[in-house]
């Protein structure tokens, strides 16, 4: 894992076309900016996390892929 220390205003490249920012710190909370082309997907790591769990499920108990997104949904709420 690479780790970098950036400050507010401070960004970093990930390859050619996708840019990170750093918009605020206060406390222990960090708000970026990402800015990325639109066939990019972005989650943040929790959600991907959920809906892979989900994925696994749906694959084990024969779930369609709309009951998958309302349960996904519903956890969001």
């Amino acid at each position: 894992m690479l780790v970098l220390t950036r400050k507010k205003n401070q960004g970093i490249m990930l390859g050619d076309n996708i840019s990170v920012v750093i918009l605020e710190i206060k406390d222990d909370v960090v708000k970026i900016g990402i800015e990325a082309p639109k066939d990019t997907i972005i989650l943040r790591s929790e959600l991907y996390k959920s809906v892979t769990d989900e994925n696994i499920t749906a694959v084990s108990t024969g779930k369609s892929a709309a009951e998958m997104l309302m349960n996904i949904m519903s956890k969001k709420k």
